[in-house]
């Protein structure tokens, strides 16, 4: 069942005509990474404590939840590249795939939930459900009822950066979503050491590159400010190039690209242990 859903994924991300550029027909995203956590994998409860005890478990979502089907959406590397010459702005075609790249997300998310509806099972798309919310908490700061990255940490799909996003085996550049059902699936095995360890900087006190890609010093070796991170890519990004690029939602992803874990886990200076990043 595994192999299947992974087939129904990776079907609607190569041939639906929202995975493409209006004006040239090349897709957003490459082949998907796709993982599976156990809807009661602990780390759901700790992320209760980790990030808040307004993010939802697996449970509160769905009634009788056993699994949580997450993936990856590799940014193509023609985008990557486009994006790799920018040092202030993000480039157009990374902007319209912030923008219309995600509007294929949540198309993706609605696809799986009706397909496991029509094989008889619940299924919810947690970021497309009416409870989902973004909030500004005291302590966590930025935050949400339920995190995409947390998800694909949980569902072995990569471990987390200095600039707060998950590095998985196609790199940092990538749209993630998920969708929780009742059909038990196999969960995917975390082979990471630690929830750090595809990032150079912690694995090795190496690199740091993200942080001269900032163009508003939003990251530093304390880490992402998320404040200031947000007034630019939700604010300052779209008031300058938004009507351009004729995109509501731009992004910025100047810390994505250019740097050693843009499209991989970089291998770094030293070895990488059990040989599974």
């Amino acid at each position: 069942m595994e192999t299947m859903i992974r087939d129904v994924i990776n079907r609607f991300v190569r041939e639906s005509p929202d995975n493409r550029f209006p004006d040239s027909g090349e897709p957003y995203f490459d082949e998907p990474l796709v993982g599976f956590a156990a809807a009661g994998n602990p780390l759901f409860v700790d992320y209760q404590r980790i990030i808040g005890g307004f993010h939802r478990t697996p449970q509160e979502i769905l009634a009788g939840a056993q699994t949580v089907i997450t993936w990856a959406l590799p940014v193509t590397r023609a985008t990557r590249e486009s994006n790799r010459r920018e040092d202030r702005w993000p480039s157009r075609e990374w902007s319209l795939t912030r923008n219309n790249g995600e509007n294929f997300n949540s198309a993706l998310r609605r696809h799986l939930v009706a397909w496991l509806e029509g094989d008889g099972h619940k299924a919810v798309a947690p970021q497309l459900e009416p409870g989902w919310r973004q909030l500004d908490d005291p302590a966590a700061g930025i935050a949400s009822t339920w995190s995409e990255r947390h998800a694909a940490y949980a569902a072995g799909l990569g471990t987390f950066s200095l600039n707060d996003a998950l590095i998985t085996a196609r790199g940092i550049a990538h749209r993630l979503g998920s969708v929780i059902t009742d059909l038990v699936l196999s969960p995917t095995p975390r082979t990471a050491p630690d929830f750090r360890h595809n990032c150079l900087w912690f694995r090795e006190g190496t690199c740091g590159a993200c942080i001269g890609r900032c163009p508003v010093g939003a990251l530093s070796r304390q880490g992402h400010d998320k404040t200031r991170c947000r007034a630019y890519v939700y604010g300052a990004v779209p008031g300058a190039v938004g009507k351009r690029y004729g995109v509501a939602q731009t992004g910025c992803g100047l810390c994505q690209t250019r740097v050693p874990c843009e499209a991989m886990v970089p291998p770094g200076r030293k070895p990488m242990g059990n040989g599974a990043w």
